[in-house]
């Protein structure tokens, strides 16, 4: 893993840390439905201002159907069902039950992609999710798993599944393009939500809006094209092992943001979630099928 692949990660768990405490500010103002839609009808936007600059081409005609299916999984699926669970989910159970993201992946890469990870690579992963766990136990208000529950689970699985089944179409297609392709894609199912946006963007207060719009930008736009970027260049199960890190940095930016003051089990946790993804990626060998050619052009 090199030094872009590396600084493409940085740059996506530091905008992704920060979304949690961006949906729960959201949340206060908008229901889960114009929440996901508001969000990523900005980034489409985004995207699409920086397509129609460069020319983007449009994908080809055979891949329409499996961008369309990606998108609404990875998209559409994950978001939706990530905001309406945080709604009754405590902070503690949610973080936990997204932790669980990086095994699905592992697993589908084993299966689908031939990515084989060593025994030390799945002692990685066991170790960075007991940091997670003990991160989780240190949020306030105990651990009980609610309802909502089973959607947090449902978009852990549905974002795997986009992570590992993306890889191919970068055969084809540059991290942005497909970064694009899919968000618009994912966005289109959204559009069920957009009965009564108009009223809950009026009555919002503006700091709440600029929270939204600050979501759609970067962790919902500009956040995937470096993620994308990173997929393309590494295997799915040692790039999806920083995800690990993600707990730790969004206490911190929630004590910063939201004024959450973190528990000691929590920092405790933070610090064994980072020596399980510095074991995955410095002991735990990935053997992968071999890393399609990419294109750079725009």
């Amino acid at each position: 893993m090199d030094y872009r692949t590396l600084l493409a990660i940085v740059a996506t768990l530091l905008p992704w840390a920060s979304a949690f405490a961006g949906i729960r500010a959201g949340l206060e103002a908008y229901s889960p439905g114009h929440l996901t839609l508001l969000r990523f009808l900005v980034a489409s936007l985004t995207l699409l201002v920086y397509a129609l600059a460069v020319r983007m081409p449009l994908p080809r005609r055979e891949d329409w159907p499996g961008i369309f299916a990606l998108g609404f999984v990875g998209i559409t699926v994950y978001h939706t069902a990530l905001n309406f669970g945080q709604v009754t989910v405590l902070a503690g159970p949610a973080a936990l039950l997204i932790a669980c993201g990086p095994v699905f992946t592992a697993l589908l890469s084993r299966y689908l992609l031939k990515e084989e990870i060593s025994p030390w690579g799945w002692i990685g992963i066991a170790i960075a999710f007991t940091g997670v766990a003990l991160i989780a136990f240190g949020k306030p208000g105990g651990f009980e798993l609610q309802p909502g529950a089973l959607l947090i689970l449902l978009s852990a699985l549905a974002t795997s599944l986009y992570f590992v089944l993306q890889k191919p179409f970068y055969r084809r297609y540059t991290a942005l393009q497909f970064t694009a392709y899919s968000i618009w894609a994912g966005t289109l199912p959204m559009l069920l939500f957009l009965p009564g946006l108009a009223q809950e963007v009026a009555a919002a207060p503006l700091p709440t809006t600029l929270a939204v719009i600050y979501l759609g930008v970067l962790p919902g736009g500009l956040s995937y094209v470096t993620w994308s970027y990173a997929l393309s260049r590494a295997p799915a199960t040692r790039v999806t092992s920083f995800l690990y890190v993600n707990p730790l940095i969004a206490t911190l930016i929630a004590f910063v943001w939201l004024g959450e003051v973190p528990a000691l089990l929590s920092m405790i946790g933070g610090a064994i979630a980072l020596v399980g993804v510095t074991v995955v990626n410095t002991l735990g060998k990935v053997k992968s099928a071999p890393r399609p050619e990419l294109r750079v052009e725009g």
